[in-house]
């Protein structure tokens, strides 16, 4: 079985970080890697750099489709691009968030997230509607890190931690998800800390594609999720009407 997990941004050492979490879960027999486009940006901290990621993840998709991936992982809290994703792959995908939200809803009544910026949480409460998580999820709390800093910053980990603790007394919450894939490695030093589960979304979609692919489970392929018919494409993006068919 072979899983990747696609970091939609540019930052490599962020890959190799998500890369070393997913493979510390993963079971005998599975490889995993991880890969990231060398187009878009080197952080996702907007909607315009989620859009403008999408490109570049779908063609890691694509060059997955071709290698013979099993299965996906979307390595970004906002899930970006994740249903175009699923459109032209043949094995599951699934996005961190969407993960880590499920596995939450798990182990209590409540979980709350611990993102980066402020601005990210209008995009994280949007998810957790998507995915039905709204009665779950029991707050959205910023720690004020860039994505980029959480590998430089000396303070990250004691500030998340606080952000996770505040979290905790503030929403009553049963579990703590960390909204970064930049947090991957920092689920069981936190847990350990505050007393309650702390989710990494980049384990957790590893391992929930690993168990869909073992019970042989992909989409349906029909309708909505049907590979999206070939049609001209110009510009910057012509190569992309041709790959979606």
């Amino acid at each position: 079985m072979h899983i990747r997990l696609v970091n939609p941004n540019t930052t490599a050492t962020m890959t190799a970080k998500i890369e070393e979490c997913a493979r510390a879960v993963a079971g005998p027999g599975t490889l995993v890697d991880a890969v990231n486009p060398d187009m878009g940006p080197a952080s996702i901290e907007s909607h315009y750099d989620e859009a403008l990621a999408v490109p570049g993840l779908l063609t890691e998709i694509a060059k997955g489709e071709a290698a013979g991936v099993d299965g996906y992982v979307v390595a970004c809290f906002g899930d970006p691009g994740l249903d175009a994703a699923r459109e032209i792959a043949r094995g599951p995908v699934i996005g961190m968030a969407e993960a880590a939200m499920h596995m939450g809803s798990f182990l209590g009544r409540g979980f709350s997230v611990v993102t980066t910026l402020e601005r990210s949480a209008g995009r994280t409460w949007d998810l957790a509607e998507r995915y039905g998580m709204q009665r779950f999820c029991r707050g959205v709390h910023a720690s004020d890190i860039p994505v980029l800093d959480l590998e430089t910053d000396p303070e990250a980990r004691k500030i998340i931690t606080e952000s996770a603790l505040r979290a905790i007394e503030t929403d009553n919450s049963d579990a703590i998800l960390l909204g970064c894939a930049g947090m991957a490695d920092l689920c069981r030093e936190i847990s350990a800390e505050i007393g309650v589960p702390v989710i990494d979304g980049v384990a957790a979609g590893t391992t929930l594609v690993e168990s869909l692919v073992r019970l042989g489970l992909r989409k349906s392929g029909r309708g909505e999720f049907a590979t999206p018919p070939p049609k001209a494409y110009i510009g910057l993006l012509r190569e992309f009407g041709s790959a979606a068919g």
